[in-house]
Formats: structure tokens, C-alpha cells, sequence
């Protein structure tokens, strides 16, 4: 079992015998219920946490002013208790607060089991609810961001990315028929998929200074991505190539060498504008199989242009911060 699964299930346990402790030493009733506030309160993050007491918060108060239309209307009856369910429910899923609607009915249930909504047993509800969401609170303040932990999958996924280039650069030379690019490729969305769920932790751990660079990188990563698959294809399908294939797959290759965090691209698209200039000065096509195969390896420069133009705009606009480190 994943050690961040086993380590939340203990943090749900220890809050939630806190916060029924509390409860119950200043005597409030049904104090059980401020332990299952409390498991329902904790989020994988500290803003998501902030964000879902907010909601539930807010949910709470329209559950009490729908609770007392309703049991005031039609007595303390199920009757009641279904309309007032009704009505919570549209206003919940409407307002986006659908994760409110178990716990607060579940304190409603309380006025329905007393047959009453005093203000003491009101006091006692609003008790329950901000003790349970207090204690989910502060058990989640302790987060914190985990750079280590996305340096490993960010570097992982460049290292994927890396081998990639480098077959696809054998490929165009060899015309291997062991290609097994899809398999890599399905691996890649993994890692980014594991990166990017990574990096969104660490930026909604953060409450005040928020460090996008994370998130922005993967993203970046990903729409890369997205271009080696239509190489990938592209390579896949070419069978006869021109010699200048060899300069090209020379450049996929230094494109394969150099893929990392610190490399701005500059250097490499320089190095494929002169690899276009050239290719240019070439005489034309003989033969109809030779005009598709430069067809072919035209557009997969082109790909390999937009690769590089991803990463350089994000070097442009990006800063990376100093907790990460640069790559060996």
C-alpha cells in the first residue's frame, strides 16, 4: 500500500478521536459527529482543505434556514426532513457544494431526532461543525511542498522523453521494425500524469507565495508531448528516406542529448535553421518515391521546430526557482 495512503488514513483516525474527545469533555451531544466532520474535512492539500470548510461553511448556514422553513411549515416529520433534503440538495449541486450535503444533513438529523431546533441544541450543532472542520484544519497545516518528489518525476519523464528521441533517431536511419513507440508514448502520459498531480500539490500547499513554475512546466512537457506523438507517426511511416535523413536524425539525436529542465532551446534551433537552409540548397527530387520521402522528412523538421519553440517560449517567461536542482 502507497505509504501517503497509510500515513492519511492515520491522520483521518488520530483527528477524528481529537475532535470527539473535545467534543464530548465540553459536553456537547452527539459529539461522534464532530469526528466524521472532521475525516470529511481533511483534503489532499492545505488550500483545498481551506476551500472545502469554506463551502461547507457556507452550506451549513443555508441548511439551518432551510431546516427551520421546513420544520416549522410541516412539524418535525420526515415529510419536513424530505423537502428540506430537496431543497439543500439543488442549492448544493447548484453552488458546487455537493461534498456539504452528507455532513450538514447529518447534523440536521439531530433536530429531527429531538424534535426540536432550541437554540441550545442549535449551539450545540454549530459546536460540532466548527469543532470537526477546526481539527481537520489544523491536522493539515503541516503540508508542505514536496520539491524533491517532482524533481524525481519531471527528471523521470525527461529521461523518457530522452530515449524516445533517441530510437525515433535510430529509426529514421535504420527503418527499424521493432518500433515500439506507442508503448514509450503511453508511459510518458503516465509520468506527466504523476508530475503534473505532483506539482498541483505542491501549488495548492502554498497559501501565500504561489510558485506556478511546477504546474507550467509539466504543462509545458505535455503539449511537447502531444508533438512527439505526431513525430512518432511520422517517423513510423517513412520507409524510404533521402540521405538527408542522416543530418536530421544527427539533430534528433543533439535534440534527445540536450532534453532537460536548465536547456532553453536556443542553441538547438539555431542548429535546425541551418539544417533547413541547407536542406534548401539540395537539387530537386528525381522520383516520385524521392519527393514523398522529402515531403516527409520536411514535416517532421518542422515538428521538431515546434518541439523546440515550446520550450524556449517557456524559458522565456519562466524563472526556475532555486529549490530545484539543475540536472547532472
Amino acid at each position: 500500500m502507497n505509504k501517503e495512503k497509510i500515513i492519511k488514513s492515520i491522520k483521518m483516525a488520530l483527528a477524528a478521536v481529537l475532535a470527539i474527545s473535545i467534543a464530548a469533555r465540553l459536553g456537547f451531544q452527539y459529539s461522534a459527529t464532530a469526528g466524521i466532520i472532521t475525516v470529511l474535512s481533511i483534503q489532499n492539500t492545505k488550500r483545498e482543505t481551506l476551500k472545502s470548510a469554506r463551502n461547507r461553511a457556507l452550506a451549513f448556514l443555508c441548511a439551518l434556514i432551510l431546516a427551520a422553513g421546513a420544520f416549522h411549515l410541516l412539524g418535525f416529520t420526515l415529510s419536513a426532513f424530505a423537502v428540506y433534503l430537496l431543497l439543500f440538495s439543488l442549492l448544493c449541486l447548484y453552488a458546487d457544494w455537493g461534498e456539504a450535503i452528507a455532513m450538514d444533513s447529518v447534523l440536521i438529523t439531530h433536530f429531527l431526532s429531538e424534535q426540536s431546533m432550541s437554540a441550545a441544541l442549535m449551539r450545540n450543532e454549530i459546536a460540532l461543525f466548527l469543532i470537526g472542520t477546526s481539527v481537520g484544519i489544523l491536522v493539515n497545516m503541516h503540508l508542505r511542498r514536496k520539491g524533491d518528489e517532482f524533481q524525481r518525476l519531471a527528471d523521470e519523464a525527461d529521461k523518457q522523453v530522452k530515449g524516445l528521441l533517441e530510437q525515433m533517431a535510430v529509426w529514421l536511419l535504420l527503418g527499424d521494425e521493432e518500433k515500439n513507440g506507442p508503448g514509450c508514448l503511453l508511459q510518458l502520459q503516465k509520468s506527466l500524469e504523476a508530475a503534473k498531480t505532483c506539482a498541483l500539490n505542491n501549488y495548492n500547499n502554498h497559501l501565500r507565495k504561489r510558485d506556478s513554475y511546477e504546474v507550467d512546466y509539466i504543462q509545458m512537457r505535455q503539449q511537447q508531448s502531444m508533438v512527439l506523438q505526431e513525430l512518432y507517426d511520422n517517423v513510423k511511416s517513412s520507409s524510404c528516406l533521402p540521405r538527408q535523413a542522416l543530418h536530421t536524425a544527427k539533430l534528433i539525436e543533439s535534440i534527445g542529448q540536450n532534453y532537460h529542465r536548465d536547456n532553453t532551446a536556443e542553441g538547438l534551433l539555431q542548429e535546425l535553421d541551418l539544417l533547413f537552409q541547407d536542406l534548401k540548397g539540395h537539387e530537386l527530387p528525381a522520383s516520385r518515391e524521392e519527393f514523398e520521402a522529402r515531403a516527409i522528412l520536411f514535416y517532421i523538421l518542422k515538428q521538431l521546430k515546434e518541439l523546440l519553440i515550446i520550450k524556449r517560449d517557456f524559458a522565456l517567461t519562466h524563472s526556475k526557482p532555486k529549490y530545484l536542482r539543475s540536472p547532472k
